[in-house]
């Protein structure tokens, strides 16, 4: 099953929308372009898994760089606190955790 980040990236930005409340139109822009970020390495996770380029423990490696390269992006760019963005992102990656999770064929989320 090829992971559609497109769909991914819908399901993302729904729920940290929610995650985020009031303060979602201030950090739209920026939470939207790490999501994405985050929603395209999965597929390239996926892809080199997919191509035995790639271990379980390295694509969770991967996967945690980049949701930590977000979430500092987020809190320098906005000053939220790192609840907020954590809930957030977090919220984000539960709501895909199944798709991708079947999709790898191993527990990444």
């Amino acid at each position: 099953m090829a992971i559609d980040t497109n769909q991914l990236l819908k399901q993302m930005v729904t729920a940290a929308s929610a995650a985020f409340k009031n303060k979602w139109p201030d950090v739209e822009e920026y939470a939207t372009s790490e999501l994405t970020k985050i929603a395209e390495d999965i597929a390239f996770i996926e892809a080199q898994s997919l191509a035995g380029k790639m271990t379980p423990e390295q694509a969770k490696l991967q996967l945690h760089l980049q949701t930590n390269a977000s979430k500092i992006v987020l809190l320098a760019a906005h000053g939220m606190t790192i609840l907020a963005v954590e809930a957030a992102i977090n919220a984000a990656l539960n709501v895909i955790k199944e798709a991708v999770n079947t999709a790898l064929g191993f527990a990444i989320l």
